[in-house]
């Protein structure tokens, strides 16, 4: 019994795990591809604006992250 009944179980999880995959891999497309922003105004990060709401003139400390794969600046 049980060993006729397994494959039926291995399929539907093999399909629903398809399924499901499918599906996320739908919404990583739709992310690549953005459509207009639903207010249709330009969005702009608060941490950008002055006390008055303009764009800050001050300069951006950024933080860049380097991988295993590139080359360091400092050859040893």
């Amino acid at each position: 019994m049980l060993n006729s009944l397994f494959p039926l179980v291995y399929g539907a999880v093999f399909v629903l795990l398809l399924w499901q995959a499918f599906r996320v891999m739908g919404q990583g497309f739709k992310a690549a591809h953005p459509s207009k922003d639903r207010t249709g105004k330009v969005t702009v990060h608060p941490e950008l604006l002055d006390q008055d709401g303009r764009l800050t003139e001050e300069d951006l400390l950024t933080v860049r992250f380097s991988g295993d794969q590139e080359p360091s600046e400092n050859p040893d």
